[in-house]
């Protein structure tokens, strides 16, 4: 499975971005996709999660209420929709394949640059 991220840039306090990850590859072999996060000095962190067929999403406390996950299956696509950005969401977002044979793929990652 080989995941492209894309979307990432700088945008001010209180704006949006939305990210994209194509997968390729053996695709049909992803189970649940997700998108993680890594700031400067910081462990990577689970952003958001969904499954398959986008019927369970889950979401950290910090960016529930202003992070949206989705999925297009017929487009091997998952989104990331990020509205009222803060200083804090600043980091290297990656993309998150775990397939049917429990192995991990990771996108290369898109950068996300808050200013405020």
């Amino acid at each position: 499975v080989q995941l492209v991220e894309s979307g990432g840039g700088l945008v001010q306090a209180g704006g949006s971005l939305r990210l994209s990850c194509v997968a390729s590859g053996s695709t049909f072999s992803i189970n649940a996709m997700g998108w993680y996060r890594q700031a400067p000095g910081k462990a990577r962190e689970l952003v958001a999660g969904i499954t398959y067929d986008g019927d369970v999403t889950n979401y950290a406390d910090s960016v529930k209420g202003r992070f949206t996950i989705s999925r297009d299956n017929a487009k091997n696509t998952m989104y990331l929709l990020m509205n009222s950005l803060k200083p804090d969401d600043t980091a290297v977002y990656y993309c998150n394949a775990y397939t049917m044979e429990k192995r991990d793929y990771w996108g290369q990652g898109t950068q996300v640059t808050v200013s405020s």
